[in-house]
């Protein structure tokens, strides 16, 4: 099957897969008519990210500033807009946020998950596909063999990946009990360009660059699959056109590795594409092992075979490619790495919307 998509609502297309989605979209061919951009900004939500999205395609791009968890916003974008799909990125993502403070990531990845698909129930004439996206944590953690898979049981380990466990059965459920056309994809660790410097490689590329201590978790052997951003938004892309409602697909790199792999490799590179650091001492030297954060899932392995067999998709970058391509682009955005830094991004968000 093919879904002709002409006006399509992003949910968090601010955040880090949100804006590369937007911007990949607008580069192919089947792009939709229209790109509702709805977001609420909070602090990992950069609009700025999107600006010259916003200048080439006035007619075609549209931002709403607006919570997921505001009803009659919701509805009046899918009314205005004449939405007949979304794709929902929005959500509280960071685990140690999640394990201090619990509250955004229920009232966010629950409840905004629960109004957003009430609202499509509510214009069911109107809504051709929900597209939920989310982990590979609701899971749990692997231990040194084996692979998560689509009939893997939910097993999440920590408040984010419980609040988004909880988020996947609503989808599910409104699929199965009011026949909503709903897809559903379960992706491995995002990286690559527009990424919010509290995750791991662009903290440790921006702290590299500085020569600030590269922290690593525990003994820096927990092991997770690297998906680059772009692959990831091909492979969602796939599933709204083309998957049957009622589907779920894992969505990996089939790129294994421990953390202080990554950590060490992008030491590297830097030290080959970087200036060098003050003293010339190796980036490696500023590595620094920390303590362990609370319910740490050991390992994350995802099989993407089923939408490699069904929809043809494959990840088309390696990690030695993936890895290279985004240290380039940090190398190359400099000043959109102060922005998010330094919270000039904050400034220019209340100036522009309140």
């Amino acid at each position: 099957m093919t879904r002709n998509i002409r006006n399509l609502l992003v949910t968090g297309g601010a955040g880090f897969i949100g804006v590369n989605f937007i911007r990949w979209l607008f580069d192919q061919p089947d792009a939709p008519e229209r790109i509702v951009n709805f977001d609420k900004l909070t602090y990992a939500g950069n609009p700025l990210s999107l600006l010259d999205v916003a200048e080439q395609y006035p007619d075609r791009y549209v931002f709403i500033h607006a919570d997921i968890c505001n009803a009659a916003a919701v509805r009046d974008a899918i009314q205005t807009h004449r939405i007949d799909a979304i794709a929902h990125f929005a959500a509280e993502s960071h685990v140690d946020r999640s394990i201090v403070a619990p509250d955004d990531f229920i009232q966010t990845n629950i409840i905004g998950t629960y109004t957003l698909l009430e609202a499509a129930r509510q214009h069911a004439d109107q809504i051709r596909l929900f597209h939920h996206v989310s982990t590979d944590e609701v899971y749990g953690t692997l231990g040194p063999t084996g692979f998560f898979t689509e009939e893997t049981p939910y097993a999440p380990n920590s408040p984010y990946s419980a609040s988004k466990a909880a988020s996947d059965h609503l989808v599910r459920a409104y699929h199965e009990t009011y026949h909503l056309p709903t897809t559903l994809s379960n992706c491995s660790n995002n990286y690559g360009p527009y990424q919010f410097p509290e995750k791991l490689i662009p903290l440790i590329i921006l702290n590299a660059l500085e020569g600030k201590p590269l922290p690593v978790y525990g003994d820096g052997l927990h092991v997770r699959d690297w998906l680059y951003v772009t692959d990831h938004c091909a492979a969602i892309w796939q599933i709204m056109k083309h998957a049957q409602p009622g589907t779920i697909y894992n969505v990996g790199g089939r790129n294994e590795l421990p953390n202080i792999r990554v950590v060490e490799t992008i030491c590297d590179l830097l030290d080959t594409h970087a200036p060098p650091l003050p003293n010339g001492a190796p980036r490696r030297s500023l590595i620094t092992y920390v303590k362990d954060r609370p319910g740490h899932d050991r390992r994350y392995a995802i099989d993407c075979s089923k939408i490699e067999r069904d929809l043809h998709w494959t990840p088309a970058q390696t990690w030695e490619s993936g890895f290279a391509k985004t240290i380039r682009w940090y190398l190359d955005n400099s000043a959109w790495c102060q922005q998010v830094r330094s919270g000039e991004y904050q400034n220019w968000i209340a100036t522009h919307y309140g």
